[in-house]
């Protein structure tokens, strides 16, 4: 646990160190406060975390009453905080033995678990004390720390949120108090933060697939599980048609695969045992035992073997919007950005050891292609390296090592990207290049990956016939999912866009809003037209005022509202309402046809 915690500390830049044991003792403030006004609560556990930290509470222990805290107790929390915080509290760091810990920890059961993990590793049990021990007002904790100095030093905090989460996020536990809060070094930094946060609370994807009628997840079908309606789906076979259409260009070639396969094939390809937790628990069947997909990747290198391949096949680019199954916990579940069935942008290209950095590079124009058009800006890619000293965790082939990481390295430096490089966090096949994103909520997330495997070729045997007519097996894999998953990508649009899909890829492109009863023949007329050309169009010929029709339109975030009446029945026009706001424009119907054709086919 304190080894795990130092080489994460390690990663950290001295400003983010400094900042990191602050929140870090200003989560021990938050413990000590909560103990201090409910002692009947047992405390749990909590970290500092990127945007703060959070602490989880036993509010209800055996054999005492229940306590329930909720944001209107913040205030009562915060004050408590910062009296603590004036009292200026030394933090005092001590290791303990084993024996002294649990004499210490007596009658916290999750404490009691730390103390037997750590001792079980064999590590040190170390503990923190907020104030002198023995003084008034003092309070010990199992931490690894580091922190702050004393309890004087949180500057600019504020609790943000309470929720429940199971101990270690898995439902068989019980479930804890969690109170989540952040603090910065100044007030200003702590109210930009706010801002932000509120910002994410009107972007969350969550909200907006509810109120845009986009997807929903439904406890009777299972938790992350997606049901995407009409809308929603839309959506997704838009963004599915443009990875086909610009993949086709490319050169690759769709496949399909089964859902579920025999265990023999994920023996082969080594993810059983080492992935045995994420996928679906085995189903007995008559002829072999069967798991859930977790990755189309062993199926496509059946597909490669399925024939002799030449090299003139090489490179081959085998693409699938493939179905996978993850068995995550259900504490872990988080809207479309972690479920239990995902659609992959997935694709393998098989290729020849001269060919890695030519393919590497149309993948990352491919990906940059793909984000020029959605208009995402804001990202730059990761070298994931491996560590030779932990050879444990990789294929042992220092040569292919250096040589992948070296390409892979040449194609970045040479495309003038922006990159860093992480040493450990290759995947055990092979190196991997992740695109980082910093979100419009400031949250920075990997949205795609690229990895080069060169173990493939060994446990599934794969070769091909080279220009003397010999079998040559140096055949390497990339892997690459542009796009992520359906589920994760359409969660990151959401919040991208704040629901206001552009023109091309909105569910309703257009909206024709009829002034009264005595326009429906005409407002159908103009329905009529844009169906023709294959723009998604709806008519509201609701008796509603149409203030309200247009109000509606707008909370739907509907690219264009063509407002007709009289005039327009007359003319042959459309009063323009453009979901951006501004004028509203006159124009006639052929022209605004031809200009939404226009936008949607340039996918602007």
């Amino acid at each position: 646990m304190s080894q795990q915690n130092d080489e994460k500390l390690a990663k950290l830049a001295p400003a983010e160190l400094e900042l990191w044991k602050m929140r870090h003792t200003a989560e021990h403030v938050l413990h000590q406060a909560v103990k201090e006004l409910y002692p009947s609560i047992h405390l749990a556990m909590g970290p500092a975390t990127e945007e703060g930290f959070y602490f989880d509470f036993d509010a209800s222990p055996e054999g005492a009453e229940a306590v329930k805290i909720s944001e209107e107790d913040f205030p009562k929390i915060e004050k408590r905080m910062n009296e603590i915080i004036k009292r200026n509290l030394p933090m005092i760091r001590a290791e303990i033995s084993p024996e002294e810990a649990r004499e210490l920890f007596a009658g916290n059961p999750y404490k009691q678990e730390w103390v037997e993990l750590a001792a079980g590793r064999g590590e040190k049990i170390t503990i923190y004390w907020t104030g002198k021990q023995g003084e008034k007002g003092s309070m010990v904790d199992l931490c690894a720390g580091p922190h702050a100095e004393s309890t004087g030093a949180v500057t600019a905090f504020k609790l943000l949120s309470v929720a429940g989460a199971y101990w270690h996020g898995d439902e068989k536990n019980k479930m804890l108090t969690r109170i989540y809060g952040t603090a910065f070094f100044s007030q200003a930094e702590l109210e930009q933060f706010i801002e932000m946060k509120e910002e994410a609370k009107r972007r969350d994807h969550r909200k907006l697939g509810r109120e845009l009628e986009l997807f929903f997840i439904d406890d009777m079908v299972g938790k992350g599980l997606v049901m995407w309606l009409p809308k929603g789906a839309v959506v997704k076979e838009q963004i599915e048609n443009f990875a086909k259409e610009k993949e086709a260009e490319a050169g690759y070639v769709r496949v399909s695969t089964p859902h579920i396969a025999r265990e023999e094939l994920y023996l082969t390809s080594g993810h059983l045992p080492y992935y045995k937790d994420s996928m679906y628990p085995p189903m007995v069947m008559d002829d072999s035992t069967y798991y859930m997909k977790a990755m189309n990747c062993p199926h496509h290198h059946r597909i490669f073997l399925h024939k002799p391949r030449s090299y003139r096949e090489m490179p081959l680019r085998l693409a699938e919007y493939g179905m996978c199954y993850r068995n995550e916990l259900s504490g872990t579940l988080a809207g479309l950005l972690r479920v239990r069935a995902l659609a992959m942008n997935d694709a393998h290209i098989y290729c020849r050891k001269d060919q890695i950095k030519a393919e590497f590079e149309s993948v990352i124009k491919l990906t940059q292609g793909y984000f020029n058009t959605f208009g995402l800006e804001n990202y730059w890619f990761r070298l994931s390296k491996w560590d030779p000293n932990h050879t444990e965790k990789y294929i042992n082939q220092p040569e292919n090592w250096e040589y992948a990481e070296g390409v892979l390295r040449e194609v970045l430096e040479e495309m003038k990207v922006p990159f860093v490089e992480a040493v450990d966090e290759a995947a055990f096949y092979g190196p991997k290049v992740d695109v980082q994103f910093k979100s419009v909520i400031g949250r920075e997330e990997t949205m795609s990956t690229i990895q080069l495997d060169f173990l493939a070729r060994e446990r599934f045997g794969l070769s091909y016939t080279d220009e003397t007519g010999a079998e040559n097996k140096e055949v390497f894999v990339i892997h690459r999912a542009p796009l992520s998953t359906h589920e994760r990508f359409m969660a990151f649009l959401l919040e991208h866009y704040a629901g206001a899909f552009p023109t091309w890829l909105a569910p309703v492109q257009v909206k024709v809003l009829p002034i009264s009863d005595k326009h429906a023949e005409y407002a159908q007329n103009v329905q009529n037209a844009l169906k023709e050309k294959g723009i998604r169009v709806e008519l509201d010929d609701r008796s509603e005022r149409l203030s309200a029709k247009i109000r509606d339109a707008q909370l739907q975030k509907i690219p264009y509202m063509l407002v007709v009446g009289d005039k327009e029945a007359q003319d042959q026009t459309v009063a323009v309402r453009k979901r951006a706001g501004g004028a509203q424009e006159v124009t006639p119907l052929s022209e605004f046809v031809a200009a939404v054709v226009s936008e949607i086919s340039e996918r602007r």
